[in-house]
């Protein structure tokens, strides 16, 4: 089952442009937080984004930092931003790394920094339900027992994971991603509505937004 990943990025940035447009009726300048988004992510859609007055402050783990036109480049953890004060953005957004942070404590703290940097959010993930594990690229491997999972990635590589060359390495490698439910999505995302991505009817992905 192949999915065009470009096609849904840019029918998704469609919907984020319409929380854009609203905040620029009132603003001169629309300021975004992009939590583990990249650079060229906004290069890409800038087609998209150019008539609006933005600035967009990206934060990752690692990589460079730096201002550069609408970018503020910057160091941080997705799940302590105290550098930040309440609502110091206009706008969060964060595609496709809360499955990353860690564990449910790690996503709550994740949650509740995207809740108090912005009164407005967008947060997408990719859905549990959905057969094939984006990462991973095999279908239902994510609906495996996590031990099933790290002794598989043992034997060969799968999606773009390359195959574990210890028992560590492969431990490590299934618990950086973590799937989840929409059920969990409302847990984490209690004051925002969360609806479906779909691909053949199927939930893709999972989209929490505060408006």
């Amino acid at each position: 089952m192949k999915v065009n990943g470009n096609r849904f990025r840019r029918k998704r940035f469609q919907h984020f442009l319409g929380l854009i447009h609203r905040a620029a009726q009132s603003r001169q300048e629309v300021r975004i937080l992009d939590i583990g988004g990249t650079r060229d992510y906004w290069v890409a859609l800038q087609d998209m984004w150019s008539p609006y007055p933005i600035s967009v402050t990206i934060v990752n783990m690692e990589g460079e930092t730096g201002d550069d036109g609408p970018f503020r480049l910057r160091l941080g953890d997705a799940c302590n931003l105290s550098e930040y004060a309440d609502n110091s953005f206009d706008i969060v957004h964060s595609n496709s790394v809360i499955e990353h942070v860690g564990r449910w404590e790690q996503m709550k703290m994740m949650a509740a920094e995207v809740r108090r940097l912005a009164p407005v959010y967008y947060l997408q993930t990719p859905d549990f339900a959905f057969p094939v594990e984006p990462h991973f690229r095999t279908v239902g491997f994510h609906w495996l027992p996590e031990q099933a999972r790290a002794a598989l990635i043992q034997r060969r590589g799968f999606g773009f994971r390359k195959k574990a060359a210890s028992v560590e390495e492969a431990v490590t490698n299934i618990q950086s991603v973590n799937l989840l439910t929409k059920g969990q999505m409302k847990a984490l995302f209690g004051d925002a509505v969360i609806f479906h991505e779909r691909f053949l009817g199927l939930p893709k992905s999972l989209i929490a937004v505060r408006e």
